[in-house]
């Protein structure tokens, strides 16, 4: 099925890749709680008429503003509301794990006409609804079964919404190796998931890429794409690690830290901040991941060269209206380049920072990545 791309993901760098995607919208992550009770929400856009639409969101332990794919899942539900009338949203909220599947079941309660879950952690929990509930309509957050977080038959009422963020990944690597003053970058994860590795794949791919270009020797910390070894935290919550993992990083000499790890890489964005103001000047900067952190994380963004995105929001609302219109038909969603799904943010204060020939540079990798020409490789396919 076809989604429409989110306008504040377009890649800064690349006109072609802009007008490539398939359409835009204006809704970016909210920065504030949604009112109502801390655990529930719902959201009514206008008095409608006619067949009603009730879409329901189950949220991660990261929480519904997590600057991340939670909050990017629920954007993308809150712009479907706005896109119909008679749609209407709203969302339970997991504390830990063991509530994926009661707020799952909660929701078949209530007659959800979609449900959707967050994230590869939710898996099991989802494929197992939907199996025992073949008629009721489940869309899942970065995870498929070509990933492995879904495992046994392919149930047709799961739409999966993936992105190949070895994609955008790889434009990061290559942009922060292309930006390096020590030679060294450096990225970490939080859980050891395949949609995390994906990322910390295709940049440290894309450190290799400009090696091999320019004859450069930039090291990579925290991951190794050919031995799969590398730094978690563990989790996505859990600022204090991110932050002392990050102060190790560059006491190695890093100087651009890309965290793939949710609200851990607040922790991370404190660290570089803090070397930043210690060194009075320009010393450490860094990446964020799955949205433009310069909208859900604006006290970070003069640090922030770019971040490495994924068209979550336009994903989670086709599916929705697709509800709402008739036309799910579950199978399979994947973001890439070409269409919008996974690319680099806008550079906002570093767009004059970055040499105009290294964004030419990326232009052009960017188109190769699209139509083949540079493979990039990466161990945790989503397709």
């Amino acid at each position: 099925m076809k989604h429409s791309a989110w306008a504040v993901v377009a890649l800064a760098v690349s006109t072609t890749l802009v007008t490539a995607a398939c359409g835009s919208s204006t809704t970016s992550a909210p920065t504030s709680s949604p009112t109502s009770s801390p655990t529930s929400t719902s959201t009514n856009t206008a008095a409608a008429t006619g067949a009603k639409t009730l879409g329901c969101m189950v949220t991660d332990t990261g929480g519904i503003n997590d600057r991340s794919f939670n909050a990017s899942s629920w954007a993308g539900m809150q712009a479907a509301a706005t896109a119909n009338p008679n749609v209407t949203v709203k969302y339970l909220q997991s504390t830990t794990q063991s509530d994926y599947t009661p707020n799952i079941n909660t929701f078949i309660g209530e007659h959800c006409n979609i449900i959707v879950t967050v994230g590869f952690l939710m898996g099991a929990a989802t494929e197992a609804a939907a199996k025992a509930n073949p008629t009721q309509k489940f869309a899942i957050v970065d995870c498929s079964y070509a990933s492995g977080c879904l495992t046994g038959a392919h149930e047709p009422n799961i739409d999966q919404l993936v992105y190949n963020t070895v994609q955008d990944g790889f434009l990061g690597g290559y942009l922060a190796a292309g930006m390096t003053k020590t030679g060294k970058v450096a990225t970490f994860g939080g859980i050891e998931l395949p949609t995390v590795t994906i990322y910390m794949d295709g940049y440290w791919d894309g450190v290799q890429y400009y090696n091999s270009k320019h004859g450069t020797h930039v090291q990579v910390l925290g991951w190794n794409e050919q031995t799969q070894k590398g730094s978690f935290t563990g989790d996505f919550t859990n600022q204090t690690k991110g932050q002392t993992l990050t102060q190790t990083f560059i006491s190695e000499g890093a100087d651009i830290i890309f965290p793939v790890a949710g609200n851990v890489g607040l922790g991370a964005a404190k660290a570089v901040q803090s070397a930043d103001q210690a060194a009075g000047g320009d010393k450490v900067n860094m990446m964020w991941v799955d949205v433009d952190g310069c909208v859900s994380a604006t006290t970070y963004c003069n640090y922030f060269i770019t971040s490495v995105e994924k068209g979550i929001v336009p994903s989670v609302k086709a599916v929705v209206l697709s509800v709402s219109n008739g036309t799910f038909q579950g199978g399979s969603y994947v973001g890439t380049l070409a269409n919008g799904g996974a690319v680099l943010s806008p550079f906002h204060t570093f767009a004059a920072k970055i040499p105009g020939s290294l964004q030419r540079e990326l232009t052009q990798i960017a188109t190769g990545i699209s139509n083949g020409s540079i493979p990039t490789a990466t161990k945790s396919p989503v397709t």
